[in-house]
């Protein structure tokens, strides 16, 4: 499951409607709408993301967070690393061989190197 999945369950589960309720409410079908909770979809439609916030009537910082949190949850990333060092592709095939096997305190280590990374170059993430 991915973040944006999870965040969809709660909303659902928080309004008291089945898949299949705000499958038929969106125009989608209750098998995308599965498969988007699951993450075995990818990254949701602008105009989907719009639907979802006004089907749950949240406010605009919520709808940003919920916006933001499915930018983070596509299940198949591409990271391109041409032109950059050899070590920048070393490390991003390792990654992607090795990260099913990480346990959740290596997880929050690499995401505080992240973040730490990211809050040093004075991008968001």
């Amino acid at each position: 499951m991915t973040p944006f999945g999870e965040a969809i369950r709660k909303l659902r589960e928080r309004k008291g409607v089945s898949q299949k309720q705000m499958a038929e409410a969106l125009n989608v079908s209750p098998a995308y709408l599965s498969a988007l909770e699951h993450g075995k979809r990818g990254v949701p439609t602008f105009d989907l993301l719009q639907r979802i916030a006004g089907y749950f009537n949240i406010i605009w910082d919520e709808a940003d967070d919920l916006f933001l949190i499915a930018r983070f949850s596509d299940p198949r990333i591409v990271i391109d690393t041409s032109g950059l060092a050899a070590e920048y592709t070393t490390f991003a095939n390792r990654l992607a061989g090795s990260i099913r096997h990480l346990d959740e305190a290596t997880l929050a280590k690499l995401s505080e190197v992240l973040e730490n990374a990211e809050n040093a170059d004075g991008k968001r993430s």
